[in-house]
């Protein structure tokens, strides 16, 4: 008799890009969709992961319950209502949201000054905005949440694959601390992470972003 189906392998895939320009602006809580360019960035992903990974289905799928993320998730895996990981929304950048680094060096230079010395220290907060502490502990709650999605769902799939699609921060604090890992994560890039059989994550690919090329 075989043994229960478990996902294997976490697929973790930037969302596309939106139509406020999210490669260059700062959009944390702004709910925006994707743009056409957005949408042809996650039909490559979708066309690449089918290649990359032999067809695979994969199930269950998540994403943040931001629209650009629940959009891209259903683009790639052809689902239209994915599971919502709440604590998966992206940092609230406060009065930086919106913004590309330009506009805010010039319209609040002591803020940039201590965001590009402190942003990834835990007592830093975006001005009006969330804390880097209050953020990680919100998405490491969002990863307990994912996992027993993942373990409780009902349509896990044969050969063990899931997917979360979500925003920059978000994937940064999920790998690393499942697997240790810090990519960069450009708009529509992707990161596969695999669990062995004493539940301990590793990464086998960070920063795939070569489905992308060719797409301006």
């Amino acid at each position: 008799m075989s043994g229960p189906r478990r996902v294997t392998t976490l697929l973790l895939v930037r969302h596309g890009e939106t139509v406020g320009n999210s490669r260059v602006r700062y959009f944390g809580r702004t709910d925006l969709e994707l743009s056409a360019l957005g949408r042809a960035q996650m039909a490559a992903a979708r066309e690449w992961i089918g290649r990359r990974f032999a067809g695979a289905r994969i199930a269950p799928v998540m994403s943040s319950p931001m629209r650009r993320a629940r959009e891209s998730a259903a683009i790639i895996a052809g689902n239209p209502a994915p599971i919502e990981i709440q604590q998966f929304v992206e940092v609230d950048f406060g009065r930086f949201e919106g913004l590309t680094a330009e506009e805010i060096a010039a319209r609040f230079p002591e803020d940039f000054a201590r965001w590009n010395r402190d942003r990834l220290d835990p007592a830093f907060t975006y001005p009006s905005g969330e804390s880097r502490a209050a953020f990680t502990a919100r998405v490491r709650e969002g990863i307990r949440a994912m996992l027993a999605a993942i373990d409780e769902s009902p349509n896990q799939s044969d050969n063990g694959f899931a997917l979360l699609v979500a925003h920059r921060g978000v994937i940064r604090i999920v790998t690393e601390t499942l697997a240790g890992a810090t990519p960069a994560i450009e708009l529509g890039s992707l990161q596969a992470l695999a669990r062995d059989g004493a539940d301990r994550w590793r990464a086998t690919m960070l920063d795939a972003t070569e489905y992308l090329r060719g797409l301006a």
